[in-house]
């Protein structure tokens, strides 16, 4: 006998696909973090007139809170999977973001925790805060260490997910 079993071999060869697959998904999903916005999403980006109020992309960390008493705060979906583009989430007491049950937003997103973040009104402002999730949630593609008051035109990005915030 020779010494190589027919299992044995598959059972190497099994796990090296295993390897390989698992490798080709960590590499795309770095080239996707990596790569930024692909070109449909750039064009529609462009296409979005932010409200008059908006006031662009900034550190998330460097602004206070803003007062809405008298508003309508809600979130948009720019893109979600499960979600029409353009979707309208009213922002009305605490909500919760997540794949699981009993979040009030559920995504179907593979990269979101069951209980992911957390938007919520503090006096007169809108406060976005990250759950303790996996992945991490993003405040304008800054990732959030803290709990932070958001403003007009600012985006929530959680794994494939991304939201507009936006005041009527």
């Amino acid at each position: 006998m020779n010494g190589l079993d027919p299992a044995s071999v598959a059972l190497k060869f099994g796990f090296l696909a295993v390897l390989y697959l698992f490798l080709l998904w960590v590499a795309r999903s770095a080239r996707r973090d990596l790569s930024g916005v692909s070109e449909p999403q750039r064009e529609a980006f462009a296409s979005h007139t932010p409200p008059p109020d908006a006031t662009g992309m900034y550190s998330a960390s460097t602004l206070g809170t803003v007062d809405y008493a008298g508003s309508s705060p809600r979130l948009v979906v720019e893109r979600a999977p499960g979600h029409e583009s353009g979707m309208i989430y009213d922002l009305d007491g605490d909500l919760v973001l997540g794949r699981g049950d009993h979040a009030e937003i559920r995504l179907e997103d593979p990269f979101a925790s069951a209980r992911h973040a957390r938007i919520y009104e503090q006096g007169n402002s809108v406060i976005v805060e990250d759950l303790g999730s996996t992945n991490g949630t993003y405040l304008n593609e800054e990732l959030l260490q803290t709990a932070r008051p958001l403003h007009p035109g600012d985006r929530v990005r959680i794994g494939d997910s991304e939201f507009a915030f936006e005041v009527d």
